[in-house]
């Protein structure tokens, strides 16, 4: 179905890796190059260049200068790093092993060799325990310079964790890749969760101001159409709350709650492999690179991430350097500086529409047909919605009715029933008074009845005393 369609939004491997060709991918923020790359030639590029004519000597004039201040520089940087560690501009003295410290050291790394990837809670353990004492000290000691210097530039702030991260992990170097990885993600999570309200946006950097714009940028573009897009979505027999990327929009919306450069990745990879899952329920065919990134700048312009680009910003200056240069996350950040880079430059060609057509959906004075029939199915569902309301009011005065019905009952059956009881009573009271006149009554008839029961009786005596005469045998 949507093989034949041409699709607008086209980036190939090659565009995605280091401008240098060093092998790791590269990003829109660094002009093409990886953050190795991109650092070392910003450094190049801050360095004082020296003056290229010829003085009488063959020697540049100013190449002693360029020395000078080259000398200056690097003993300024030495005495700021000797500051951040040891809390003086001058080395410790060099001391002697002693076998205690070695053995201390070795249990150091014994312990950091069985930490479990993930385990950020027995790192910290491992790291407050006694043998891990000096390690924990540096990054105290480090977290309290970076605090105390918060003003500095952030691009002097970023640095100077970057060189931290370097000098931390100098200590496994015995150690494997993966496992020094694991532990360095340990690393950043507890420096960077600590000083994320000193760097994050900082005053001296102008993210704030492009944060505006973006999402000024994303709000004017909330007309764009999957099918504008070419992204494989299901528009025929999709209601309005099945949107297939509706998790993808919320994990990207995560972002901005996480501190660590580790865990706003974490957002960036979750985000794209619910791409990759709604692609796979919406289209008929495996999801492709350009269906992926397509994709990604349709769940940009619905989400409207708040604040991305310092968030961006955030993870490019201060996240580990593997994080954005290789795997699966770095793939995912890559194409999510390319979605950004997209949306800012995006014009009527990439949507294959014309100028006037592009000029029109941006002012309002058109709809796309898909918008148009989204709109009528909210608006027949708002209308449903009112009449559902409107017949729960009626509901609940038809209630409310039949209560105050259902109370003036209850106070009519109480009275009827309250009547009852008096006549009952009153009825009790005339049985009673009958009931005594009557016994009053039996009790005078049995007093006059005695003297004719007398006589009755004398009578019968005098019958049975008088028989008469007896046979005899004379």
């Amino acid at each position: 179905m949507w093989a034949n369609k041409q699709r607008s939004i086209r980036v190939s491997q090659e565009e995605l890796l280091c401008k240098n060709a060093c092998g790791y991918y590269g990003n829109p923020v660094w002009q093409g190059f990886c953050s190795k790359c991109w650092r070392e030639r910003a450094r190049t590029a801050e360095a004082p260049r020296e003056d290229a004519r010829p003085s009488n000597d063959g020697t540049p004039p100013t190449f002693s200068k360029f020395e000078e201040k080259k000398n200056i520089e690097k003993g300024r940087r030495i005495n700021t790093m000797r500051r951040l560690f040891w809390g003086t501009s001058s080395p410790p003295k060099p001391q002697v092993v002693c076998p205690e410290t070695s053995e201390s050291q070795k249990k150091m790394l014994r312990a950091f060799q069985g930490l479990e990837p993930g385990d950020f809670t027995g790192f910290l353990k491992i790291l407050r325990s006694s043998p891990s004492q000096r390690l924990q000290s540096r990054c105290t000691a480090f977290l309290n310079t970076m605090e105390a210097y918060h003003d500095l530039p952030v691009q002097k702030q970023s640095d100077l964790v970057q060189d931290f991260y370097q000098s931390f992990a100098e200590y496994f170097m015995s150690f494997p890749e993966a496992q020094v990885t694991h532990i360095m993600e340990h690393v950043e999570k507890l420096v960077m969760t600590r000083l994320h309200k000193w760097v994050f946006c900082h005053d001296s950097c102008d993210d704030e101001q492009k944060d505006l714009a973006l999402q000024r940028r994303i709000r004017s573009l909330n007309w764009v159409t999957p099918q504008m897009l070419s992204v494989p979505f299901p528009d025929t027999d999709t209601p309005v709350t099945g949107d297939p990327f509706l998790p993808a929009i919320t994990a990207i919306i995560e972002m901005d709650a996480k501190r660590a450069p580790q865990d706003k990745l974490a957002c960036v990879s979750k985000c794209s492999q619910q791409v990759f899952e709604a692609l796979a329920i919406s289209s008929h065919e495996p999801a492709n690179a350009d269906d992926f990134l397509s994709s990604l700048v349709y769940v940009v312009l619905k989400a409207n991430p708040p604040r991305l680009h310092s968030n961006m910003q955030y993870v490019i200056r201060f996240g580990l350097p593997h994080s954005l240069m290789a795997g699966e996350s770095g793939y995912y950040f890559t194409n999510l500086s390319c979605a950004v880079a997209f949306i800012e430059k995006l014009d009527g060609p990439k949507l294959n529409l014309s100028a006037e057509e592009f000029e029109g959906y941006m002012l309002g004075q058109r709809a796309p047909s898909a918008l148009n029939r989204r709109q009528q199915v909210a608006s027949e569902a708002k209308q449903l919605l009112e009449e559902l309301t409107d017949r729960q009011e009626r509901l609940d005065q038809g209630v409310n009715a039949l209560g105050v019905q259902l109370q003036q009952w209850v106070q009519a059956v109480t009275s009827k029933l309250d009547d009852a009881g008096v006549q009952f009573v009153h009825l009790q009271k005339e049985m009673a008074a009958q009931a005594a006149t009557s016994q009053s009554a039996s009790f005078s008839t049995q007093d006059q009845s005695p003297p004719e029961e007398e006589e009755e009786h004398s009578v019968l005596a005098l019958d049975v005393s008088y028989e008469g005469p007896t046979d005899t045998d004379c």
